[in-house]
C-alpha cells in the first residue's frame, strides 16, 4: 500500500503570487502527480483568479463560510459542504463579498501547471482571459 499523510500543523500555507489569498498547495506537498488539491482561505474583499484551463476538471468544495462564485456569468452562493464541478474551458472565479472567511477545497485533474511566474504569454491570455488580477463586479472589478 503506498500512501502519505500530510498532518495540519505540518501543512506550508502562504500567499498566492497573484491575488494574494492564502492557500496551501496539498498534492504538491504530498507527491501527488495527477492531480492538483489546494486549500485556499478567501478573507472577505478577496477573490481567487478568474481563470479556466486547457485540460483540468475542478471540484470546488465549500468547507467553511458562505460560498461565493462566478462560473461564466453565472454566480452561485454555496452554502457549507456544497460542491461545483467545472469543466475545463468554463472561465471561473470564486470570490468572498460577505463578513466571513471562505475555507475551499479545490481538486483538479489532470493536473496542470498554475505557476503565472512561469508562464508565457500566451498561456497567461488562455488561462487569465482578463488578466491574472482581474476582480469580480462584486469586488468593484
Amino acid at each position: 500500500m503506498a500512501y502519505r499523510v500530510l498532518d495540519a500543523g505540518d501543512q506550508h500555507w502562504r500567499r498566492s503570487n497573484q491575488m494574494g489569498v492564502l492557500n496551501t498547495d496539498l498534492a504538491r506537498q504530498l507527491g501527488a502527480a495527477t492531480l492538483g488539491a489546494r486549500l485556499w482561505r478567501i478573507e472577505p474583499g478577496q477573490a481567487s483568479t478568474k481563470h479556466r484551463h486547457r485540460d483540468t476538471h475542478e471540484l470546488y468544495v465549500v468547507l467553511e463560510g458562505t460560498g461565493r462564485m462566478r462560473v461564466g456569468d453565472e454566480v452561485l452562493t454555496l452554502p457549507p459542504m456544497s460542491a461545483v464541478h467545472v469543466e475545463p474551458d468554463d472561465v471561473r472565479q470564486p470570490f468572498n463579498d460577505t463578513g466571513e472567511d471562505q475555507l475551499w477545497l479545490v481538486v483538479g485533474a489532470p493536473n496542470e501547471s498554475a505557476n503565472t511566474l512561469e508562464m508565457t504569454a500566451e498561456q497567461l491570455a488562455f488561462h487569465y482571459p482578463d488578466g491574472p488580477k482581474a476582480l469580480p463586479p462584486e469586488l468593484g472589478g
